[in-house]
């Protein structure tokens, strides 16, 4: 596991923005000259509504409902250093008790463009993963992860390689260990005063299940998913119609297990996304083509293989989808951003319609308690 844990992180990956425009969600770590020997205080909160209308057998149809809490106290050792501890709550409605109590702890270390973390990482979305390889609804779902981060952002280059320590073994336990990670990173080969930006973007993921110290017979299980292609934007003089940009990635499953479990052994996808962003709301075309494609950790829509209850033990080797995305992000305060999102789609293999719609309310504050003095 040790060799495993290596190969994840010392893959570099970059958290280079995807088709989604998901910044709402992101949360701010500031490192500045200042803050050395601040003590602060970090609130976020994120309240939200996701309804999945949907009636197939791939992915079953849910509702998420609830509110996220997180409080951190944050201390800065130096202008490179900063370290967090608080708690995190996750209250679904609908249920008398918390869902999730979890405390938080991480360290931060930059120096330049370069940032580790230690702990509590910068997770879900932020990676910047296409829903394929990494799926939204994580950042209601499994909303920490814990482990290792190193980023570097650059004008030309953004990198993020990240492990998360899912799922702790221990000498006789009657489970597997699990173990996720990956890389997305992305390079900008072209960048001009006209607006026009070109970007290669390059995602891996990888996910495993097994361990030695178990009293289980269950395989080990190891699987990768990869996508590649080519990011097109470009701004618009105008104030109606901001920018309009076009995506194509090839993406790619593989089951490196050595007692196969899933239907599909390797697989394939296709994904294609157009995009106008307008002052009205942000529009957003996607079409998905997968042929035998799973992913862990990837969108239930995308794969080839049930999640439902109904209908579990069904496949569906051909998958092609078309989703329309009306996205609006409303900035009702410096630090608080409401977002609606309607997403209709036509599965063209099936000839059927499903939607999702949502509501998401985010706030992200620090407060300053006091600086502390340095012992002469």
């Amino acid at each position: 596991m040790v060799f495993f844990t290596a190969v994840f992180f010392l893959a570099a990956a970059s958290p280079g923005r995807a088709q989604l425009n998901n910044r709402a969600f992101y949360r701010p770590l500031d490192l500045r000259p200042e803050n050395d020997q601040q003590l602060r205080l970090q609130v976020s909160a994120l309240l939200f509504n996701k309804d999945n209308e949907y009636f197939n057998k791939i992915d079953d149809g849910r509702t998420y409902y609830g509110t996220q809490l997180a409080t951190r106290l944050v201390y800065f050792p130096s202008s490179k250093f900063r370290l967090e501890a608080g708690v995190f709550l996750q209250k679904n409605y609908g249920t008398e008790k918390l869902w999730l109590v979890r405390p938080l702890f991480t360290a931060i270390y930059q120096h330049g463009p370069h940032r580790l973390l230690l702990g509590n990482i910068q997770g879900h979305v932020q990676h910047g993963y296409i829903e394929p390889l990494f799926d939204f609804e994580r950042v209601l779902t499994t909303p920490l992860e814990e482990g290792t981060q190193y980023q570097l952002t650059t004008r030309r280059v953004k990198l993020d390689a990240w492990v998360d320590w899912q799922r702790q073994q221990y000498r006789y336990s009657n489970f597997q260990e699990e173990v996720a990670g990956g890389l997305a990173a992305e390079a900008t080969v072209l960048e001009d005063s006209l607006g026009w930006r070109v970007g290669v973007p390059f995602q891996f993921t990888g996910f495993h299940r097994g361990g030695q110290i178990d009293t289980i017979a269950k395989p080990l299980q190891t699987y990768f998913n990869l996508a590649s292609g080519l990011r097109l934007r470009k701004k618009l003089p105008s104030d109606l119609f901001r920018s309009v940009s076009v995506e194509g990635y090839v993406t790619q499953f593989i089951d490196y297990s050595f007692t196969r479990e899933l239907a599909f052994d390797k697989g394939y996808g296709l994904y294609l996304n157009a995009g106008l962003d307008t002052r009205l709301s942000n529009l957003q075309v996607a079409y998905w083509r997968g042929n035998g494609f799973f992913s862990p950790i990837g969108g239930r829509l995308y794969r080839s293989i049930s999640s439902t209850v109904s209908d579990p033990n069904y496949t569906e080797r051909y998958r092609e989808l078309l989703i329309l995305r009306v996205l609006k992000d409303y900035q009702l305060a410096d630090n608080l951003v409401l977002s609606t999102r309607f997403e209709p789609l036509y599965d063209l293999g099936n000839k059927s319609i499903d939607f999702s719609f949502a509501l998401y309310l985010n706030f992200n504050q620090e407060f300053l308690l006091t600086t502390l003095r340095r012992d002469k």
